[in-house]
């Protein structure tokens, strides 16, 4: 028998990417595609964009995706580093539509919850054990709250107020690239981001994920926190992995 295989499309506020996932291994598998966020980023645009990518790939089975978004049920109930519009937005049926499957062939969940299902799934044992929280550096900051592996979705931890600011307008890693942050001066920042998660739920783990954590080496040493903080094994796929799996299981969260 083959490898069971599935498809995720991981959405973000600056890029969209999709590919074929390697269920067993927890891996993509060839070149993934990716296609920068239109601007406005709108429920047609975006939608437009995934249709294109599965279509490339001609794939026609079960497709997860992931918004920047808390979603229950397929729906958007908020848009951080998406247009406004998708809020309200039924996604499972708007993408179901676009792609031509029935709809219970397509799921949608939170992005950052996408990227810790991978992690979780097929990261390292600890991963699995007590209150672990996954935090996706990037256009802003996800999070993903698991305890014994268990997902408790859609958190929305880079909205911490810290200092009397949104957290991820401060410690993301486009706060770093826009404010042109040296590694320590944007260390800092996230240090204080992590010092107030740890004092708000105490995790026995912290997962850095996201774009940035492929250079963890230059910042995570720099951390004073007193939580392990370890880098995401899938780096910047976990998403299309996790939105993968999730399909396969076909639920939507």
């Amino acid at each position: 028998m083959g490898a069971a295989r599935g498809f995720g499309v991981d959405i973000g506020g600056s890029g969209i990417k999709g590919c074929v996932v390697d269920l067993d291994g927890g891996k993509l598998e060839g070149e993934r595609i990716r296609i920068p966020t239109p601007t406005p980023s709108t429920p047609e645009a975006v939608s437009e964009v995934v249709t294109s990518i599965v279509k490339d790939f001609g794939w026609t089975g079960p497709v997860g995706v992931t918004l920047p978004s808390v979603v229950k049920r397929g729906v958007a109930h908020s848009a951080a580093n998406i247009d406004k519009s998708w809020i309200g937005t039924d996604a499972a049926a708007l993408f179901a539509g676009r792609l031509g499957l029935p709809a219970d062939q397509v799921t949608v969940l939170n992005d950052a919850d996408a990227a810790g299902i991978a992690e979780v799934r097929y990261g390292q044992p600890h991963d699995q054990t007590g209150v672990v929280v996954l935090l996706t550096f990037g256009t802003g900051i996800g999070s993903a709250l698991f305890l014994d592996g268990k997902l408790v979705p859609n958190t929305e931890f880079g909205h911490l107020e810290i200092d009397g600011h949104d957290a991820e307008k401060r410690a993301a890693a486009s706060a770093k690239e826009e404010e042109d942050l040296s590694w320590e001066q944007w260390a800092k920042r996230v240090t204080r981001y992590v010092h107030g998660l740890e004092n708000l739920i105490w995790p026995d783990l912290i997962i850095a994920g996201g774009g940035v954590s492929k250079k963890a080496d230059k910042w995570l040493p720099l951390l004073d926190v007193r939580t392990k903080v370890v880098a995401a094994e899938l780096r910047n796929d976990a998403g299309i992995v996790g939105a993968a799996v999730a399909a396969a299981a076909g639920a939507n969260p």
